[in-house]
């Protein structure tokens, strides 16, 4: 799987941004796609994840950090290969490096969708920026 992410931009605080993560091969629908930050001397951040319907999972299941929940929404399109970030409400402190990425595993437990190690695929990032 190869993903490019899009959609960054400078933005006022109270904003909103979508950005897009377009993916490349075969095994895209059967994925799981996280989405991650990175702020200047920050460690990367999980910000969210949406997983796949089918095989594990009945439906579709999304989880958020607490600090995008009810802000940020995840969503996917399989037939365009693309996962979708809307973000409203920004603030400066989501200024950040927003990078996606997938795996194909299966975890039984929903945390480990929260590790950035635990993805196998990445995107380069995009750069999103809340001016107060």
């Amino acid at each position: 799987v190869q993903l490019q992410a899009s959609g960054g931009g400078l933005v006022q605080a109270g904003g909103s941004l979508r950005l897009s993560c377009a993916a490349s091969g075969r095994t895209f629908s059967s994925a799981t796609v996280g989405w991650f930050r990175q702020a200047p001397g920050k460690e990367r951040e999980f910000v969210g994840a949406i997983t796949w319907s089918g095989g594990y999972w009945s439906t579709v299941r999304t989880y958020y950090a607490d600090s995008v929940k009810d802000r940020f929404t995840i969503s996917r399109d399989n037939a365009k290969n693309t996962v979708y970030l809307q973000m409203n409400s920004l603030t400066p402190e989501d200024t950040a490096v927003y990078y996606c990425t997938a795996t194909n595993s299966y975890y039984s437990r929903s945390d480990y969708y929260t590790e950035w190690n635990k993805y196998e695929y990445w995107g380069q990032g995009t750069q999103v920026t809340v001016s107060s």
